[in-house]
C-alpha cells in the first residue's frame, strides 16, 4: 500500500518538481509547435521536389524543372477545399496561442491552488487536443492524395510530438486535480 502512496505524494502539487514536469512539458510544447509553425512556416513536407504547409502547395514541374507553387484557384480545381484548409489554419495556429499563455495560467493557478483553476486548466489542454488534432486531420484529408507517408519532415514531426506532450499536460494535471480534491475536499 505504501508503495502506491510514494510516486503519487512525489508528484503532489506542493512539490516544485511535480510544478517544474507541468512548466517544462508546456515549455517542450511550445518549442514544438513555434519550431513547427514559425521556423518551418507550417510546412508539414519540405522535400526538393514538393513542399506542402499551410501556406504552400508547391510541386514539381518537369518541363521548367524547378517547384511551381500553385494559387488558390489551382487548389480548387485539384479538389482542395479553401474553406478546409482555411479552418485547419486558424485551428492549428490557435494551438500555439494558447500554448504561448498557458504557462501563465499555470502559475496563475499554481498561486490560488483551487481546484476550479485546475478544472479551468484541463479545459483548456483538452481544447488545445482538440483544435490541434481537428486542424491537423483536416488539412491532411484535404492533401492526402499528395502526400506520402515517407514524405512528411520536421514540421509534422513537431506537431504530433505536441499532441504528445498535451497529452502528458493532460495526464500530469489530472492527477494533480485528483490530489487537489483530496488534500482539500472544500
Amino acid at each position: 500500500m505504501a508503495r502506491a502512496v510514494v510516486p503519487v505524494m512525489l508528484l503532489a502539487d506542493d512539490t516544485p518538481l511535480f510544478f517544474s514536469v507541468k512548466q517544462m512539458l508546456a515549455a517542450g510544447a511550445l518549442a514544438l509547435m513555434l519550431y513547427a509553425l514559425l521556423w518551418e512556416a507550417g510546412n508539414l513536407v519540405n522535400l526538393p521536389y514538393k513542399r506542402i504547409g499551410f501556406y504552400n502547395f508547391c510541386l514539381w514541374n518537369e518541363t521548367a524543372g524547378e517547384l511551381q507553387c500553385l494559387e488558390h484557384n489551382d487548389l480548387q480545381v485539384m479538389g482542395i477545399s479553401m474553406l478546409g484548409v482555411v479552418l485547419a489554419r486558424v485551428c492549428v495556429y490557435t494551438c500555439l496561442v494558447f500554448c504561448i499563455f498557458y504557462p501563465i495560467f499555470v502559475a496563475n493557478v499554481k498561486c490560488t491552488e483551487e481546484a476550479k483553476g485546475w478544472k479551468v486548466i484541463l479545459i483548456i489542454l483538452i481544447i488545445k487536443m482538440i483544435i490541434l488534432s481537428g486542424g491537423l486531420g483536416m488539412f491532411l484529408l484535404q492533401t492526402s492524395q499528395w502526400i506520402q507517408p515517407s514524405d512528411f519532415t520536421g514540421g509534422f514531426l513537431a506537431l504530433v510530438a505536441t499532441q504528445a506532450l498535451l497529452l502528458l499536460q493532460i495526464f500530469t494535471v489530472t492527477i494533480n486535480l485528483s490530489w487537489v480534491k483530496n488534500t482539500h475536499p472544500c
